[in-house]
């Protein structure tokens, strides 16, 4: 049996395509979470995920996405808009990287950012969960 936590190279990418490693990672730190989401894109340059709670008036509410332009690699991360007290310790590493109030643009996979990402995610999930959105 597979494991759905493990990373996974999406259909139509190389394995040994570095826009395709970066897209893999940022798209696995979400994995974790992935039974609280409804998943609405997974392909090879787009993944998208909404929370499973619907808002008040019925509507999905947009939790997460990875999105390939380029070389440029997009993650939108929806909790650090609805609670931005949660950018007030990053580094200004990843700062630089901000574009916008919930997005982050990468052309290269660092590790160290993508470990501090990983880390605004958990805290991220944790504030939605608490408030009742996953």
């Amino acid at each position: 049996m597979k494991n759905p936590r493990a990373p996974t190279t999406p259909p139509n990418r190389a394995v040994d395509d570095p826009s395709s490693t970066l897209f893999v990672a940022l798209r696995d730190l979400l994995f974790p979470y992935k039974a609280e989401l409804v998943v609405v894109h997974d392909d090879h340059d787009h993944f998208y995920a909404n929370c499973r709670n619907v808002d008040a008036k019925g509507k999905a509410q947009f939790f997460a996405a990875v999105k390939v332009s380029g070389r440029r690699h997009s993650f939108h991360f929806m909790p650090i808009y609805t609670f931005p007290e949660l950018l007030v310790g990053i580094s200004p590493a990843l700062k630089k990287h901000m574009q916008g109030k919930s997005c982050f643009n990468f052309d290269a996979g660092d590790p160290a950012l993508l470990h501090e990402l990983q880390m605004l995610i958990e805290q991220g999930v944790a504030r939605y969960r608490e408030a009742g959105k996953l």
